[in-house]
């Protein structure tokens, strides 16, 4: 555990405990259902990477270095709260090395008991509602192995997905496959683009540098976007415009470097939304209804609750992500075709930035008017 102040920063097994213990209980099924559910999602997962490298051209040899995990919530749960212990290590090195200057005594009194408690209350919320999940930068566990030479995981979280499809009211067979297609996009991203993953792995390197780790200033930037939030801004200041509590903790570089993170996922998740939409109409009958009422769920959302902490949680960005994105492959795709459009996995200075993504016709004219 890494430490500040003689305290942990964050006990990350209470951080599981907690989640487990909180997260809402899936839907109800019997043993034999539940077997059977499970074999048939490993099946659409096998399936779907045929379908995927069809139809995107990419990873035309089996290169994947991923294994495929049906999860229940508290599975989903171990294997995120192993992947933020990863990815960020070098931060909490950082604030270790900080342990002795001023204010630590502060964080090290809170401790990481409740940091782990806070962590948990937040993985509990998100337990619940992933369907599936690419694990970029997944470590090997005793419960939860990943790619020997640097490949992820993907977790396809059995009881979320039962629930959506009946909450959906649609054929389960057919909508178990196409959230498989959905996620098989994402790893043959990463699996037939070797660089992508280092080139994000450095970008949140980069973010987390930049992050205040003196701790007194960590707790003055969260008291005020505490205040921004309640709508308690210091009298004089501008309305932040509704920002998410990440956003408004942001140096003005951690900008710079969101924007460009911000265009890349708002790419790999559109590229996946267009994928299981256009591999969809051969293989998944009834892909019209399920997208249709699928992004009829997404738009509503859920209570004011679920509303308000998917805005402070950022997630109402994570939505607009699938929508821009969707619309930005789909309009190069129309434009170049298919092969035109993977010239976007060339390098890391092919990916479109965060206004190509709402002007395509920009990205294409940079990328292929000044090629040729």
């Amino acid at each position: 555990m890494t430490s500040i102040g003689g305290a942990e920063m964050v006990d990350w097994n209470l951080a599981v405990a907690t989640a487990t213990r909180l997260v809402r209980p899936g839907p109800e099924v019997s043993r034999d259902e539940a077997r059977a559910i499970v074999a048939e999602l490993r099946k659409h997962a096998k399936s779907s990477e045929e379908h995927v490298r069809s139809f995107t051209r990419m990873g035309t040899e089996d290169i994947h270095d991923t294994p495929v995990l049906v999860v229940d919530r508290a599975g989903w749960i171990r294997a995120n709260v192993a992947g933020f212990r990863e990815i960020l290590k070098p931060l909490l090195d950082k604030m270790q090395d900080r342990r002795s200057g001023p204010g630590g005594a502060v964080l090290g009194a809170v401790g990481g008991k409740v940091t782990g408690v806070e962590l948990g209350m937040l993985l509990s919320f998100l337990a619940s509602r992933v369907l599936g999940q690419y694990e970029t930068f997944a470590p090997a566990t005793r419960d939860l192995p990943a790619g020997e030479h640097g490949g992820g995981r993907l977790l396809l979280v059995a009881p979320n997905i039962v629930h959506v499809e009946r909450e959906l009211d649609v054929d389960p067979h057919d909508f178990r496959l196409w959230v498989c297609l959905h996620e098989e996009t994402h790893r043959t991203q990463f699996s037939a683009v070797p660089w992508l993953r280092d080139h994000l792995e450095g970008e949140i390197q980069s973010f987390l540098s930049e992050t205040e780790v003196d701790p007194m200033t960590v707790l003055e930037r969260i008291r005020e976007a505490a205040q921004s939030l309640a709508g308690g801004r210091p009298e004089g200041e501008e309305d932040d415009g509704g920002r998410s509590i990440v956003e408004l903790v942001q140096t003005p570089a951690q900008r710079e470097i969101l924007a460009r993170l911000t265009a890349v996922m708002s790419l790999l998740e559109g590229h996946a939304d267009f994928v299981m939409d256009g591999v969809g109409p051969d293989v998944v009958p009834s892909v019209g209804e399920i997208r249709e009422k699928f992004q009829q769920r997404r738009a509503r959302g859920a209570s004011r609750l679920d509303q308000a902490l998917r805005k402070l949680l950022g997630l109402d960005a994570k939505l607009r992500q699938y929508r821009d994105g969707e619309r930005f492959v789909r309009a190069v795709v129309g434009e170049v075709g298919m092969d035109g459009f993977n010239r976007v996995w060339t390098s890391p200075n092919t990916l479109p930035t965060k206004s190509e993504i709402a002007k395509p016709a920009d990205w294409v004219a940079r990328v292929h008017r000044k090629g040729e």
